[in-house]
């Protein structure tokens, strides 16, 4: 009988279901103490919220190296982290920190969500209307935005009492353990919209990672293609942000063990890799944080470090080079 050998890239994907599903379990059912009955809906909201992140987070990161053809970037760099606290703070600032709390959660999110995904349409459609611009001054334009946002939003912060900056500075950094669970139905909804656009466009991943150049004598729509993936991914990063906070060397840090574990640039290996990272991060790091150090620390610093020490180490290796 002939024998069954797995490529590199198989054993790798087999070996992060497993950890994935061993880390989903884990989560689900240790030190789970009374009725099942009110244990599997209540860690369950929890566990589909850490999923949707996790996806969110992943694929966003991914697609977004791939059309600025840098493994570097991450969206964050692109300012959407600094218009949602700008957005936050504007809040507190103009409406009091009371309305930070009682604004309803659906509100709130479709507000950041048409914030975003304005800013990046029209962002992306100003930069891409003159053929001569390139994706480099897209992502430069970017963070001059990001850095204006920051500006704004450190300028109004220090007009705030600080009470009132109390109560906004919880919202600056992602939260893991309190997930708005009501948001999860409307976020599913939209990521499945997002999945299903970017699934039809699925043979072009490859092809636009080879530069703009090549993807257009190659017979790709360079600039249509790269316009709907950029709003897509502000729409996975809008999602995340809604649920968690915001998220600035995650993405970084499961994209680039992706890349290193897969050993290949193709994306039908590097995304289900680097989505299947980012569970066994979010939802085995909040085990172990949860059921055996009780919360003494935050998930989000750890992973936040991490993923800072990846991007320190990418810039180090390329300028050695």
């Amino acid at each position: 009988m002939p024998s069954l050998r797995w490529s590199r890239p198989t054993i790798v994907l087999a070996i992060l279901a497993a950890l994935a599903l061993i880390s989903i379990v884990c989560f689900m059912t240790l030190g789970a103490r009374g009725s099942w009955s009110f244990i599997i809906p209540f860690r369950g909201r929890k566990l589909i919220g850490l999923l949707l992140v996790a996806y969110s987070v992943a694929v966003s990161t991914v697609l977004f190296q791939t059309v600025t053809n840098n493994r570097i970037l991450t969206p964050s760099i692109m300012g959407f982290d600094a218009l949602y606290i700008l957005l936050q703070t504007s809040i507190v600032f103009f409406l009091g920190p009371q309305m930070l709390a009682l604004m309803n959660p659906y509100m709130q999110f479709s507000v950041e969500l048409v914030l975003m995904i304005g800013f990046s349409w029209l962002l992306f459609q100003w930069l891409f209307l003159n053929e001569g611009r390139s994706l480099h001054l897209l992502v430069l334009v970017g963070i001059v935005f990001g850095i204006f946002f920051r500006s704004l939003s450190s300028f109004m912060q220090r007009m705030l009492d600080p009470n009132a900056f109390q109560v906004l500075q919880d919202s600056f950094f992602a939260s893991f353990s309190t997930i708005d669970t009501t948001l999860l139905g409307v976020s599913m909804g939209i990521i499945s919209v997002v999945t299903l656009v970017l699934w039809r466009m699925g043979h072009t991943f490859d092809v636009l990672s080879l530069g703009r150049d090549t993807a257009i004598n190659l017979g790709v729509e360079y600039k249509r293609s790269v316009v709907i993936i950029l709003v897509m991914v502000s729409v996975l990063v809008s999602v995340s942000t809604a649920l968690v906070g915001p998220i600035t060397f995650f993405g970084l840090l499961v994209a680039s063990l992706a890349h290193g574990l897969v050993g290949t640039s193709k994306h039908k290996l590097i995304l289900p890799a680097a989505v299947l990272l980012g569970v066994i991060a979010l939802v085995g790091g909040q085990t172990l944080f949860e059921r055996v150090f009780e919360f003494d620390t935050a998930l989000s610093i750890i992973v936040e470090f991490l993923g800072g020490l990846v991007f320190i180490i990418l810039i180090l290796r390329g300028a050695a080079r």
